[in-house]
């Protein structure tokens, strides 16, 4: 059949020039080129343009479809014919489109539940002259819908972030809830590479997205730090992520468009994580620490136990100085000057066991002010920090303590035993670490409170007699 049959209008474009397509035929491609359904009909109803989508929805060929008057008889029922006509040709005389549902009927004898979109064509005088009618399957229309309103969705109540990155890793859509966690406006973020909205982690979610792009999206998620730059300064934040390829329905093969990146914050779920597995940690250190305590002879070899149990995972090192002259009471010492001597020290190059190393008796040579010494007047506990220092700077910060010179970070925590004051216990870290922090201060005073109790028993079994040899 002719192009001009199936669509049923003649060449109003004048004659077809030699090598150019004529008009009905570009017409005819322009209609079987559409991915809905179309016919038309002139101003009696009868049918006059048929294209393939249509031929493919209900079988009807458009030799078999043009020409006929209306869908009565072949492509509905015949107890609906008249009603679906007259809704049909009312759009000729409505503004706008119309929109209805219809049941119309296969080649085959199915029936196709349609969504048809109707509206009328004027000629020249302006007057009504037939109507078009786009049609689909409604199942095909309510998953475009619902495609539409998930979109719509998740780019506005989501609550989760979502994230269109073009080609070039740019984010090219933001919903609100991702806005929040970059601290930026959604059209703020538009466009701008990601090294501009994080601080760190860029060098991985790139990474990430490029892997997407180019293989397409990762089984699982994957859990990502990174740190996002805000008015009080870079936070860290732990983002869950997941990365789907997009890719254009349109195209003949697969076209990237972009990744799509959702993600939710699991930062505090991850801190609160982290502290109990340190916990666990911690309190198994104790319980280990206590049973190979008991298994030694000597109270103050027990004491050194406990300190190199507790420093796995917690300090680089530790020391342990005992007042000298013996335990203090409260209001003992009066006005005089509190001496410290050395009792246990971890080796100050490579890590190793605690050695004790008081026999000498001969006390520690710390200045006025030393946080050790504050420690033991104040029977608290003290913290000391080099602070954001030149390296060389704090290296001088730690030996003019008499600290081993890598040391930044000091928590000094009192030993004491029947209200008495033995001594003070120094955990120290290296730059490598962070600052003691409050859970740490807990966990040092329950190391001390075990090194006091082995050292009180040790001057107890040292004072009894028969024992002094020992």
């Amino acid at each position: 059949m002719s192009a001009s049959r199936r669509s049923g209008t003649t060449d109003e474009l004048g004659p077809d020039e030699p090598g150019e397509p004529g008009g009905s035929d570009l017409l005819a491609a322009l209609l079987d080129g559409m991915d809905a359904a179309l016919c038309a009909f002139d101003a009696d109803g009868v049918v006059t343009h048929w294209n393939r989508e249509a031929e493919r929805i209900l079988g009807w060929t458009a030799a078999e479809a043009v020409g006929r008057h209306g869908f009565a008889g072949w492509a509905v029922r015949s107890a609906d014919a008249e009603e679906v006509q007259s809704r049909l040709m009312s759009a000729m005389h409505a503004p706008g489109r119309q929109v209805h549902e219809f049941a119309l009927v296969t080649k085959g004898g199915g029936r196709v539940l349609v969504r048809t979109q109707s509206a009328a064509v004027r000629g020249p005088d302006g007057k009504p002259a037939g109507l078009y009618c786009a049609f689909s399957e409604v199942h095909a229309q309510i998953d475009l819908e619902r495609s539409i309103a998930l979109s719509e969705a998740l780019f506005e109540d989501a609550a989760w972030g979502v994230v269109l990155v073009d080609a070039d890793l740019r984010p090219a859509v933001v919903n609100a809830y991702a806005a929040r966690a970059l601290g930026v406006g959604r059209t703020s973020a538009l466009g701008r590479p990601l090294g501009e909205l994080l601080a760190q982690g860029v060098e991985e979610l790139e990474a990430a997205l490029t892997h997407v792009l180019a293989e397409g999206a990762p089984p699982a998620p994957a859990e990502m730090w990174v740190a996002v730059r805000t008015a009080e300064g870079e936070q860290r934040r732990c983002w869950r992520s997941g990365f789907l390829r997009l890719a254009s329905p349109l195209a003949e093969e697969p076209v990237p468009l972009g990744v799509g990146w959702l993600f939710q914050d699991v930062t505090e779920a991850r801190h609160g994580q982290q502290e109990a597995s340190l916990l666990r940690f911690r309190v198994n250190q104790l319980h280990r620490a206590a049973r190979a305590a008991a298994e030694c002879e000597d109270p103050a070899e027990a004491a050194t136990v406990h300190l190199d149990f507790a420093l796995a995972g917690f300090a680089d090192h530790a020391l342990i100085d005992r007042v000298a002259g013996g335990p203090r009471a409260e209001g003992e010492g009066g006005s005089e000057p509190v001496r410290l001597v050395r009792l246990a020290a971890t080796p100050a190059g490579a890590p190793g066991p605690s050695v004790l190393t008081g026999a000498a008796g001969l006390p520690v040579c710390y200045e006025e002010g030393h946080p050790a010494l504050q420690c033991v007047q104040r029977t608290g506990t003290v913290r000391a920090d080099a602070g954001t220092v030149p390296a060389e700077r704090a290296r001088e910060w730690a030996l003019e303590r008499q600290w081993p010179d890598d040391a930044v970070h000091a928590l000094c925590v009192v030993l004491r035993s029947r209200g008495r004051t033995l001594g003070v216990v120094t955990f120290l870290r290296g730059a490598g670490r962070s600052r003691f922090e409050r859970s740490d201060t807990a966990y040092a005073e329950d190391v001390a409170a075990r090194i006091a109790v082995a050292l009180d028993l040790a001057e107890a079994v040292r004072g009894r007699p028969g024992d002094q040899g020992r």
